[in-house]
């Protein structure tokens, strides 16, 4: 584990908190003044950025020029594209049911609760999810293969992320499938392609940062935790109770995989 500069990487940690928690902050003030707290959505993305960005600069003279380049580059990619995907799949809607539901509990103040329990544990997340985009731009030494194989990666999960994105959109703007099950394109394949994305893009963040050991072991509880708020938590559990009641889902499920593509059951 030689030649990882860990001082700097430590407190560069602080620096990604800041960025972090002062996207999701700005949002939270925004968020107030519109009535609406489905923006902090928007926000998980542009807050990715923001942590990369900072890391980057932070970063200069310890890491490698390209690798820092390089990831800070596809965090960005992903990042800006799920925000500007999700700010205008919610314009001219009110607030999310998710947030209603969550802010229902409120034991007072309904927007401190929101900063407690939405904003500041969004923040943490995007900080802790963030370490492999962290630790890579400390990595010394050039791009190995591991780097372009996590690179191939991050590619893969952005197509199904985006393209099944569009899909759906696509999907949903035409009056006649309302109510409807989208079965079609990549969602034949898949009943979550966006969720599988997001599981692919992480997992080849943190193969770029495995081109250290110790930027891997620091950064491994990332994808780790995404692929649990994925398959098990806020993402494919919740989305799915949601559509449970809705005609023909029952008969989608049994046909179409959970998350990892595969050939459609006849």
């Amino acid at each position: 584990m030689s030649g990882f500069p860990w001082h700097a990487f430590t407190v560069n940690l602080g620096w990604a908190a800041a960025a972090a928690f002062a996207v999701m902050l700005v949002t939270f003030a925004v968020a107030v003044r519109k009535g609406v707290h489905r923006i902090v959505d928007v926000a998980w993305g542009i807050g990715f950025t923001a942590v990369a960005l900072v890391t980057c600069a932070a970063s200069a003279g310890e890491g490698d020029p390209a690798r820092r380049i390089l990831v800070t580059a596809l965090t960005a990619v992903w990042g800006l594209r799920l925000a500007a995907h999700i700010a205008r799949r919610g314009r001219g809607h009110g607030e999310d049911p998710r947030y209603e539901a969550l802010l229902a509990k409120a034991p007072g103040n309904r927007n401190a609760y929101a900063l407690r329990m939405v904003y500041l544990l969004q923040g943490a997340l995007v900080w802790l999810v963030s370490l492999p985009v962290q630790a890579a731009q400390y990595v010394p030494g050039p791009l190995t293969g591991l780097a372009w194989a996590g690179t191939a990666l991050w590619a893969v999960g952005l197509f199904f992320e985006a393209v099944g994105d569009a899909q759906l959109a696509r999907f949903k703007a035409d009056p006649a499938h309302r109510g409807q099950v989208m079965d079609r394109g990549l969602w034949r394949y898949t009943r979550h392609p966006n969720y599988f994305g997001d599981f692919c893009v992480w997992w080849g963040l943190f193969l770029i940062a495995c081109e250290s050991a110790s930027s891997a072991a620091v950064s491994v509880v990332s994808p780790l935790v995404m692929s649990f708020l994925l398959m098990r938590g806020s993402g494919k559990p919740m989305l799915e109770r949601h559509m449970a009641e809705r005609p023909g889902y029952a008969r989608y499920v049994e046909r179409t995989s959970g998350f990892f593509p595969r050939p459609p059951r006849p």
